[in-house]
């Protein structure tokens, strides 16, 4: 008789679609496409097209100086998108980071200019309050059971009114362009090595990271990526790179805000992939009731969630303020929540919690502000911008809810 357990083998449906070269991966992209599983896919569609189009209508869109103020105009944003990705996770919001960064700017600018204080002390002061801020948010949250929309609503008004109230009469502050704040969107690394030497290292990383991946699964008995497939990812990779960092050179040099961005966007994906917290944070945003269950400290994990968003938008106030190397009573105020909340939902985090990535953060952010440079070299004012944004963050809401129907039909959400 023969042993059952030999004529039953579980294979991995991963390993038949390597096996099976390129015509198992256009299989599998069909199937992931109809079951709604797009990823990144539109976000990157649609970034070349606006690329493309405005490029058409205006050849300078795509010039390296136009490039490179659009990377460095984007890194306040895409900071507090950071942030708001992490409450996002767990399906939830938070509506006070803009008041939050208009604070954190508030007390860099007091500390610093009106009572002489360290600007680095400054800096870590405003970037601590804003986590204790966030934090403070949490406890009402999770704590006393008070909805978070009510509770950052409410902080939304308090901030808003105690960074008025911080700023005086005057209403603005300005900060030494030469100092710490000053430099952030100022400072770019001229030497050509700069560009490219980070360019190497990321490849270099992302080799590394990839050869040892596999080689842990492989270890394991479990399906890892072929090597052939890896050197094809990371070739992808260094023709972004090291096309990014010709481009920069091509100006003023690498931006210190970029670099600044992305080391945040690749220690906070790890903290998100790699770590037992990461994991909590994703489960805790696809079910609250099974995260319990499993022995997860919701309280906590939502406490820290909210400061960690918090900490992020005070760091977006810094960059904020230094755009106007001064701190002013219009700071965090006007699209800025919008565009936060947009920059992370059009990147691909999901609105209903357990989907989403911090590199979300990068794509969306992209997409607002080459929209908005490529409005502006056209002469489109404001209100146009305003009501283009919005309907791209509709498609994207649009989207993201036709993508959670089609995995619940497919039997994956």
């Amino acid at each position: 008789m023969a042993n059952p357990e030999a004529a039953v083998t579980p294979v991995d449906p991963r390993l038949l679609v390597r096996e099976r070269g390129l015509a198992g991966y256009l299989s599998e992209f069909r199937r992931r496409l109809s079951a709604g599983e797009l990823g990144s896919l539109p976000v990157v569609v649609g970034l070349i097209v606006i690329c493309a189009a405005f490029q058409g209508l205006n050849s300078n869109f795509l010039s390296a100086e136009n490039l490179s103020n659009i990377a460095v105009a984007m890194v306040g944003t895409g900071m507090m998108a950071i942030g708001i990705i992490f409450v996002l996770l767990l399906g939830e919001i938070d509506l006070s980071v803009g008041a939050v960064s208009g604070v954190s700017g508030a007390i860099v600018a007091i500390l610093s200019v009106t009572h002489g204080v360290d600007e680095w002390l400054a800096v870590l002061a405003a970037v601590a309050g804003g986590a204790v801020i966030g934090a403070l948010h949490g406890f009402f949250f999770a704590v006393i059971g008070a909805p978070a929309f009510a509770v950052t609503l409410a902080g939304l008004l308090f901030w808003q009114g105690l960074m008025l109230q911080l700023l005086g009469s005057s209403g603005t502050i300005n900060l030494d362009s030469e100092g710490l704040v000053g430099k952030l969107n100022t400072h770019y690394f001229s030497d050509i090595a700069a560009a490219y030497g980070l360019a190497a290292l990321a490849v270099a990383a992302f080799l590394l990271s990839g050869l040892l991946d596999s080689r842990r699964r492989a270890a394991a008995g479990i399906p890892f990526r072929p090597l052939a497939d890896t050197l094809l990812r990371t070739a992808g990779l260094a023709v972004v790179a090291f096309a990014a960092a010709y481009v920069f050179n091509q100006y003023k040099g690498l931006p210190l805000a970029l670099v600044l961005f992305l080391a945040a966007l690749v220690i906070t994906d790890l903290v998100l992939r790699r770590t037992a917290y990461g994991r909590k944070v994703v489960a805790l945003g696809g079910s609250v009731e099974a995260a319990r269950r499993a022995g997860i400290d919701v309280t906590a994990v939502r406490i820290s969630v909210f400061a960690i968003a918090g900490g992020f938008a005070a760091v977006g106030g810094l960059f904020m303020a230094s755009k106007i190397a001064a701190a002013n009573q219009s700071a965090g105020s006007g699209e800025l929540l919008m565009n936060v909340i947009a920059a992370a939902v059009i990147g691909g985090t999901s609105l209903f919690g357990g989907r989403g990535r911090t590199w979300n953060a990068l794509l969306g952010v992209m997409v607002i502000v080459s929209i908005q440079y490529g409005l502006a070299l056209e002469g489109i004012k404001s209100p146009v911008q305003f009501m283009i944004t919005g309907g791209v963050l509709l498609a994207t809401v649009v989207i993201d809810s036709i993508t959670r129907r089609t995995q619940k039909t497919a039997g994956r959400a």
